[in-house]
Protein backbone atom coordinates (compact mmCIF):
# COMPACT_ATOMS: atom_id res chain seq x y z
CA UNK A 1 0.00 0.00 0.00
CA UNK A 2 2.80 2.40 0.89
CA UNK A 3 4.56 1.63 -2.38
CA UNK A 4 1.37 2.42 -4.30
CA UNK A 5 1.01 5.73 -2.49
CA UNK A 6 4.61 6.64 -3.20
CA UNK A 7 4.16 5.70 -6.87
CA UNK A 8 1.08 7.94 -7.04
CA UNK A 9 3.00 10.84 -5.51
CA UNK A 10 5.83 10.31 -7.96
CA UNK A 11 3.40 10.32 -10.87
CA UNK A 12 1.81 13.55 -9.59
CA UNK A 13 5.23 15.13 -9.27
CA UNK A 14 6.10 14.11 -12.84
CA UNK A 15 2.84 15.65 -14.05
CA UNK A 16 3.67 18.88 -12.26
CA UNK A 17 7.14 18.95 -13.82
CA UNK A 18 5.70 18.37 -17.30
CA UNK A 19 3.07 21.00 -16.74
CA UNK A 20 5.65 23.49 -15.56
CA UNK A 21 7.83 22.78 -18.59
CA UNK A 22 4.91 23.29 -21.00
CA UNK A 23 3.74 26.43 -19.20
CA UNK A 24 7.16 28.04 -19.27
CA UNK A 25 7.22 27.79 -23.05
CA UNK A 26 3.59 28.78 -23.65
CA UNK A 27 2.24 32.30 -23.58
CA UNK A 28 0.45 33.04 -20.29
CA UNK A 29 -2.93 34.74 -20.50
CA UNK A 30 -4.78 35.74 -17.32
CA UNK A 31 -7.46 33.13 -18.02
CA UNK A 32 -4.88 30.40 -18.57
CA UNK A 33 -3.07 31.42 -15.39
CA UNK A 34 -6.31 31.34 -13.44
CA UNK A 35 -7.09 27.84 -14.68
CA UNK A 36 -3.55 26.74 -13.98
CA UNK A 37 -3.69 28.08 -10.42
CA UNK A 38 -6.93 26.19 -9.79
CA UNK A 39 -5.37 23.03 -11.23
CA UNK A 40 -2.28 23.42 -9.06
CA UNK A 41 -4.43 23.97 -5.96
CA UNK A 42 -6.31 20.77 -6.75
CA UNK A 43 -3.04 18.87 -7.15
CA UNK A 44 -1.73 20.31 -3.91
CA UNK A 45 -4.89 19.27 -2.04
CA UNK A 46 -4.52 15.78 -3.50
CA UNK A 47 -0.90 15.58 -2.35
CA UNK A 48 -1.79 16.81 1.13
CA UNK A 49 -4.47 14.14 1.34
CA UNK A 50 -2.05 11.45 0.18
CA UNK A 51 0.57 12.55 2.71
CA UNK A 52 -2.03 12.35 5.49
CA UNK A 53 -2.91 8.80 4.40
CA UNK A 54 0.77 7.90 4.26
CA UNK A 55 1.27 9.26 7.78
CA UNK A 56 -1.60 7.15 9.05
CA UNK A 57 -0.22 4.05 7.34
CA UNK A 58 3.25 4.71 8.73
CA UNK A 59 1.89 5.14 12.24
CA UNK A 60 0.03 1.86 11.89
CA UNK A 61 3.20 0.07 10.78
CA UNK A 62 5.17 1.57 13.67
CA UNK A 63 2.50 0.42 16.12
CA UNK A 64 2.67 -3.09 14.69
CA UNK A 65 6.48 -3.09 15.08
CA UNK A 66 6.12 -1.91 18.69
CA UNK A 67 3.77 -4.81 19.42
CA UNK A 68 6.19 -7.19 17.67
CA UNK A 69 9.09 -5.94 19.80
CA UNK A 70 7.10 -6.43 23.00
CA UNK A 71 6.05 -9.96 22.06
CA UNK A 72 9.58 -10.81 20.92
CA UNK A 73 11.01 -9.69 24.28
CA UNK A 74 8.41 -11.75 26.14
CA UNK A 75 9.09 -14.87 24.04
CA UNK A 76 12.83 -14.40 24.46
CA UNK A 77 12.45 -14.23 28.25
CA UNK A 78 10.20 -17.29 28.30
CA UNK A 79 12.70 -19.20 26.14
CA UNK A 80 15.56 -18.30 28.48
CA UNK A 81 13.52 -19.45 31.48
CA UNK A 82 12.58 -22.67 29.70
CA UNK A 83 16.19 -23.42 28.80
CA UNK A 84 17.23 -22.68 32.37
CA UNK A 85 14.62 -25.12 33.70
CA UNK A 86 15.69 -27.80 31.22
CA UNK A 87 19.31 -27.28 32.24
CA UNK A 88 18.41 -27.58 35.93
CA UNK A 89 16.54 -30.83 35.35
CA UNK A 90 19.60 -32.42 33.73
CA UNK A 91 22.02 -31.87 36.61
CA UNK A 92 21.17 -33.16 40.07
CA UNK A 93 24.52 -31.86 41.44
CA UNK A 94 25.59 -28.37 40.40
CA UNK A 95 29.02 -26.87 40.93
CA UNK A 96 29.70 -23.27 41.91
CA UNK A 97 31.14 -22.56 38.46
CA UNK A 98 28.06 -24.00 36.73
CA UNK A 99 25.79 -21.83 38.88
CA UNK A 100 27.82 -18.74 38.01
CA UNK A 101 27.55 -19.56 34.32
CA UNK A 102 23.81 -20.03 34.61
CA UNK A 103 23.41 -16.72 36.40
CA UNK A 104 25.40 -15.00 33.63
CA UNK A 105 23.18 -16.66 31.02
CA UNK A 106 19.99 -15.54 32.73
CA UNK A 107 21.29 -11.99 33.14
Amino acid sequence: ELENQLATKSKTLDELKQSLASNSSAEQTPEALSLRIAELCEMMDSIVSQVAKLKTSTQSVLEQWRVYDEVYAEVSLMTTRYLYCIDQCKRPVVSQEALENQVKTVQ
